[in-house]
């Protein structure tokens, strides 16, 4: 058998770029420090951790995928937005959480969002890996994006279509569980 061969069906070569990274208050990680060198848009952004835990989109994908269906800010428009709940995201990180605490969401261009963690819940806020049944692109909405649906909720609901949105961070990164 061809070496490429053999390496496409050992799990630890085939595992994908990192597309997601949880850091903070986590039991463990499946990744070391930040790596000045090697991290260099979360270096830029002043990201900090000893240890984190990273999920490329196969990891993602394999958590339980939810849908909402919020209309956007960008078109006016109702999409069909899946992922899996950011509140499963960080069980599986091993996210250690209290009634305190708040979730700081890094975009790649910088955004950041803050949201106390109940609020993710009671949101149903989700890690939407695809828009409308295809992978979210990245150079458009994604390839993740943290998200709920805010016409779900009258208090959303009645704002303007522009504001429903400031807590999802699209191009999200990083959470750093504070």
């Amino acid at each position: 058998m061809p070496v490429l061969a053999q390496a496409s069906r050992d799990p630890v070569n085939s595992r994908g770029p990192a597309l997601l990274t949880v850091s903070g208050h986590i039991a463990a990680g499946n990744r070391g420090p930040l790596d000045p060198a090697l991290d260099q848009l979360m270096k830029k952004q002043g990201v900090e951790f000893t240890r984190a835990y990273s999920f490329d989109f196969a990891a993602l994908s394999a958590l339980p995928a939810t849908a909402i269906a919020p209309t956007l800010e960008y078109d006016n428009r109702q999409h069909r937005l899946t992922g899996p709940l950011l509140s499963r995201v960080l069980r599986a990180a091993g996210a250690q959480t209290n009634e305190t605490t708040r979730l700081l969401l890094r975009a790649i261009d910088g955004y950041t969002a803050l949201v106390p963690l109940a609020e993710v819940d009671r949101f149903r806020f989700i890690v939407a890996t695809h828009l409308d049944g295809q992978p979210i692109p990245l150079g458009g909405l994604g390839p993740l994006w943290a998200v709920y649906e805010p016409d779900a909720f009258p208090e959303m609901a009645s704002k303007p279509a522009s504001e429903r949105f400031a807590l999802c961070p699209w191009g999200l990164y990083h959470v750093e569980v504070q």
